[in-house]
Order: C-alpha cells, then structure tokens, then sequence
C-alpha cells in the first residue's frame, strides 16, 4: 500500500498502515512471486488506556482484494498512519 498521500498502489511489495481514528489495519506482503502477491492484513482496535492497539484478527488477501479494501477505506475517510505496533517477521518459505 502506499506510503505517500496518493491512491495509487505501489509496484514491489512493501507494508502500510491506514487508521479511522479508531481502528488500524496493517497491510504487507506475506507471499509473492513472479505470477501473484498475497498479503497479510492485521486489525488492531485503539484503546484509550493502551499504547499500543488490541489486535483483532489477521487475514491473508489477494492483491487485488487489498486493493479493494484500502480504496474502500480511502473514500471512507481512512488516513494513512505511522505504525502502531512491531509486526512479527513473515516466516520465509
């Protein structure tokens, strides 16, 4: 997803973070190769008395539903945002 303020995704696969105030969802590259890329995509709830957010629930998408969904988020007001947690390393295989 990309780290700039356009729409536009981006062309090698690199994380992003998109929050409403509330909520915050982690998008990044979990498996690609040359033909297709699925990414992981971590829900995090804000808490008033927490520092970091209450992880939900994680979910493994394809590209194109990424897409979707961060576009979605986009036109509903969604911002883009620094990270709100160390996400654990994508086992490698």
């Amino acid at each position: 997803m990309p780290t700039s303020s356009s729409n536009r995704p981006p062309l090698s696969p690199q994380e992003g973070w998109i929050s409403d105030g509330r909520h915050v969802l982690l998008f990044r590259p979990s498996r690609w190769d040359r033909w297709s890329l699925q990414l992981e995509v971590t829900v995090g709830e804000l808490l008033p008395d927490q520092s970091v957010p209450l992880l939900k629930k994680r979910l493994e998408i394809s590209r194109e539903e990424a897409h979707k969904l961060w576009a979605s988020k986009r036109q509903a007001g969604w911002q883009m945002t620094a990270p709100q947690w160390q996400p654990p390393p994508i086992p490698s295989g």
